[in-house]
């Protein structure tokens, strides 16, 4: 049915639990800026409220005090995703490669410090590590267009929702191939991280069925989830609007949403990372990257081209030689 091992990935993230709790006070940490955002944004439109004459204005300035604070911190975390991206995913990933292939790591706080010499050796800065993952994504999306679409093997009238739907599944099921291929540059001790995601992006895309097979699998799996643990964070979210002022009940969804994805950030994530990754580890051993693949997604992705420009640019792509040797 799948080709991962539940029990591995339960065990891997045992062992990285160091990485686990920083994921937990980051992400939970950014939940809990927007509860005393939205708070404060509604205490304060709430007191303005009261200085207008309309009876419905301290409501009214409550919500919108709400969404200015929920913006704010929105904002403010789209500035900084980068560098948790550098400090805390690029770790947590470099350290699961390394149990993956049986390294030992060592434990506590010095854990996370080994990992992020790792990734320092990789990528010398996070707006480069940045850069390459914004690249590997937008690479990633051609994958469905060659690999992933079943549209062509069912041509069967009538069924046009049912192809979209399934290739909507197919796309969702592709979430974590940039930190697939993050962890494969780690896991081969790359210097040239440019050409090394293009020839990761190349052994994905030729290994597809293999891949989105198991990604559909576990993309399943994460959706339910993800959605218990939204169902089971309503609670606590209405408890806490419970004590805004105004009438703001919907605001415990968007409450309940936030929670979930941290919840998701922070437990699910780096499960269905470790599990993909044993996956791909696997099915690449020993295989050199596909020119034929190479040039498909060339032609089709104008991400990927970008990629191999930097790969060339750095004179990287003098290394596109036969298959890629570990570290």
């Amino acid at each position: 049915m799948w080709d991962f091992s539940i029990g591995q990935s339960l065990s891997i993230m045992a062992r990285t639990w160091p990485f686990i709790v920083l994921r937990m006070v980051v992400y939970f940490g950014i939940t809990l800026a927007y509860i005393v955002a939205m708070g404060a944004g509604a205490g304060i439109g709430y007191g303005v409220g009261h200085v207008m004459a309309d009876p419905d204005g301290p409501v009214s300035f409550a919500l919108w005090g709400g969404i200015a604070g929920f913006g704010v911190v929105s904002v403010a975390v789209y500035w900084v995703r980068e560098y948790i991206l550098y400090l805390v995913k690029a770790g947590h990933i470099a350290a699961m490669v390394h149990l993956i292939d049986g390294r030992e790591i060592p434990g506590g706080q010095n854990q996370i410090v080994y990992a992020r010499e790792v990734v320092t050796e990789r990528f010398t800065e996070a707006s480069v590590l940045f850069v390459l993952d914004q690249l590997v994504k937008g690479a990633v999306r051609a994958i469905t267009g060659l690999i992933g679409g079943i549209a062509a093997f069912l041509p069967i009238p009538g069924l046009d929702g049912l192809v979209r739907f399934a290739n909507t599944v197919i796309r969702m099921s592709l979430t974590y191939v940039d930190e697939i291929i993050l962890g494969y540059n780690v896991r081969i001790g790359s210097n040239s991280p440019w050409q090394t995601a293009r020839q990761g992006i190349v052994l994905y895309a030729q290994n597809g069925k293999t891949m989105v097979k198991n990604a559909i699998w576990l993309s399943l799996v994460v959706w339910a989830l993800s959605l218990l643990i939204f169902l089971f964070m309503l609670a606590p979210a209405g408890a806490i609007l419970y004590f805004m002022p105004g009438e703001m009940a919907g605001w415990g969804f968007v409450l309940a949403i936030v929670f979930a994805w941290a919840f998701k950030a922070a437990i699910i994530e780096p499960f269905a990372v470790a599990s993909l990754m044993q996956v791909y580890f696997k099915v690449i051993e020993g295989q050199a990257p596909n020119p034929e693949w190479d040039r498909k997604l060339e032609e089709v992705s104008s991400k990927f081209r970008e990629l191999k420009e930097k790969a060339f640019g750095s004179g990287e792509a003098s290394r596109w030689d036969g298959a890629p040797r570990r570290a």
